[in-house]
């Protein structure tokens, strides 16, 4: 088995991948949900989870850019440059929206005076000192920074899905686990 990505993402980016992409969807539907829970002992535990979860998404989130630089990206597949310059900006721009999102929530809670801990385990620093207008600096861009990268990750399933169905290349089935290996150019 190839760690690295070669002909298709290897394990470890698919991994990584997956996992950030379900850390998100559960991100998405606590965070469109906790600001209408009932003030009590369930909202801080809900807002904790959010916090907690956007921790990890920060981590994996450096992983991932790591094992990238380190284990690279697969050979493009044929198609128009135009297409292989979109998908790398979109890329670059998610992963930069996948730092943005959990460090403006951080700030946004640092300058609230709120404490931060993940899962309870682990107290973090607060990156900034209370400060009403850091606060909502942070809150605007933490939210603009979600339905932007909303916006990106349908866009970029949407991408995959189109080659899929449409085109009938590997671009999704280099990032699915398990899936048969890649068809070579010139139906080798």
């Amino acid at each position: 088995m190839n760690w690295k990505n070669v002909d298709r993402w290897g394990p470890v980016s698919q991994s990584l991948h997956w996992l950030i992409v379900l850390l998100i969807l559960a991100l998405a539907a606590i965070g469109l949900t906790m600001g209408e829970l009932p003030n009590g002992p369930g909202k801080i535990r809900i807002y904790a989870l959010h916090k907690s979860l956007g921790i990890t998404v920060l981590a994996l989130a450096v992983a991932r850019i790591a094992w990238r630089l380190y284990a690279g990206a697969p050979r493009p597949l044929p198609g128009p440059g135009w297409q292989r310059r979109l998908a790398s900006l979109t890329h670059l721009a998610l992963y930069a929206l996948l730092l943005v999102m959990p460090l403006s929530g951080w700030v946004l809670n640092s300058a609230a005076g709120f404490p931060l801990q993940w899962f309870g385990l682990v107290k973090l620093p607060s990156l900034a000192g209370r400060d009403e207008g850091l606060h909502e600096l942070a809150e605007e861009i933490h939210e603009n920074a979600f339905w932007l990268l909303a916006l990106l990750v349908v866009l970029h399933a949407a991408a995959a899905l189109y080659h899929h169905l449409f085109v009938g290349d590997d671009t999704l089935r280099r990032m699915l686990p398990r899936a048969r290996p890649p068809r070579r150019p010139g139906g080798a």
